[in-house]
């Protein structure tokens, strides 16, 4: 297991800190974000101001927001019809079904994605092998979900491993 599917391409603190000038300079055209404890908290399911006027600027500026979640249809429905986003439930990350059926939903180009996560297992090795750019950001709390607490575990162990090769994940302001 090469550490380098596990590697961001960038890390910043939160998913609001991936600025409209910075997607812009990217050329990126679609965030895909994990929805919970990167969009919003597990345990918060109405977001936070911030959160609302990040995806409306987004949206204002036609960058389209597309919620890849592994939760169900019901699930995702319920904590993102309420801020006007699309969603991919399901998505079966680590592997690339949700950001592939995305892609293809949106006539999205690899190259005009990024796709937004807190947990190397899942969201950026989901993006590593769907050859999209990624983000890591901290998770939003320090509790999980029971779901993914196993995925934790194994994140530590990747993350002692990335260190020891490239030193620490530095998150910045901005990507």
């Amino acid at each position: 297991m090469a550490i380098e599917q596990y590697m961001p391409d960038f890390a910043v603190e939160r998913a609001y800190d991936v600025t409209l000038a910075s997607l812009q300079k990217e050329k990126i055209k679609a965030v895909f974000v994990d929805l919970d404890n990167t969009l919003i908290a597990w345990n918060h399911p109405d977001g936070t101001p911030e959160m609302r006027q990040w995806l409306h600027e987004l949206q204002y500026a036609g960058i389209r927001v597309v919620v890849v979640s592994n939760n169900s249809h019901e699930r995702v429905k319920r904590a993102v019809e309420k801020f006007g986003v699309d969603y991919e439930s399901r998505s079966m990350k680590p592997f690339t079904l949700g950001i592939d059926r995305a892609m293809k939903r949106f006539g999205i180009n690899k190259n005009e994605v990024i796709m937004i996560g807190d947990q190397l297992m899942t969201d950026i090795r989901a993006a590593h092998r769907a050859g999209i750019r990624s983000v890591l950001v901290k998770p939003m709390v320090q509790s999980d979900a029971w779901e993914t607490q196993f995925n934790r575990w194994r994140e530590r162990r990747m993350l002692k491993k990335i260190e020891a090769k490239y030193g620490p994940i530095n998150y910045q302001k901005e990507m």
